[in-house]
């Protein structure tokens, strides 16, 4: 990370907890730190738990720069924890982890910024500006994803409905999706045709859907959204 042209910022920022287990990453921040807040106090510790310590012992930060992976944390679970302890305090996060889905689902649980560790002196140095402030800051390439949280929320909930499908409601509407009339499927399944009606009509309603072409079209892009994230960021998110 290269410090050049740091400006200091407008806000009152004069403690800063910087959490992250990559001592090097973490004097390279507090330099920079201190170039944009020359008179702070800035803590550095190296796992959640250790932060809580500090914590619980009084020191209370204006700003705390947070790394997603660290020993003691799974998930965003531990932005969570770090969140609820201190509410009122701006979070920023610094992450290796940068996948659309991350940023959102951060930005979405109340952090006040995003950066990635690549970032460069410039871009820091619009989010500390920014977060001092009392602004969110997410890097231009993020901002939609993290503008979006209600599309999220609506597959989210799609999503929720094809897994309350039946085992047997959940092979008809595999079926559907391949594009097999009901006769077909009753063949397949060894079933009354009858009885696919009746499954249909069910899994219609339990979908929230008019007809079979509207089952196939929301089933097929839940299934496409969930898995188009990065791997690894969608095994961090479901922990």
């Amino acid at each position: 990370m290269k410090h050049e042209n740091l400006e200091q910022a407008p806000g009152r920022i004069r403690s800063v907890v910087i959490v992250d287990d990559h001592p090097l990453y973490s004097d390279a921040l507090s330099a920079a730190l201190r170039l944009v807040f020359p008179n702070c106090t800035i803590e550095a510790r190296q796992t959640l738990g250790d932060t809580l310590s500090l914590l619980d012992k009084g020191f209370v930060p204006d700003l705390v720069m947070f790394d997603l992976k660290l020993p003691d944390v799974n998930g965003i679970s531990g932005f969570e924890s770090l969140r609820d302890r201190v509410p009122d305090t701006p979070i920023l996060v610094i992450s290796s982890l940068t996948s659309v889905e991350i940023v959102a689902a951060l930005m979405e649980k109340g952090a006040a910024g995003f950066l990635p560790k690549d970032a460069s002196a410039q871009v820091l140095k619009s989010a500390l500006f920014d977060v001092s402030t009392g602004r969110k800051f997410v890097p231009k390439s993020y901002q939609t994803a993290a503008a979006a949280p209600a599309s999220d929320e609506m597959c989210r909930k799609d999503q929720s409905k094809i897994s309350e499908l039946t085992p047997q409601q959940a092979r008809i509407m595999k079926l559907i999706c391949a594009g097999k009339p009901n006769k077909q499927i009753a063949y397949e399944l060894n079933l009354a045709e009858a009885t696919v009606k009746a499954h249909i009509t069910a899994l219609l309603r339990r979908l929230g859907v008019q007809n079979r072409t509207q089952a196939a079209v929301l089933v097929e892009a839940s299934m496409a959204e969930a898995v188009a994230g990065d791997p690894e960021s969608q095994v961090f998110l479901s922990r």
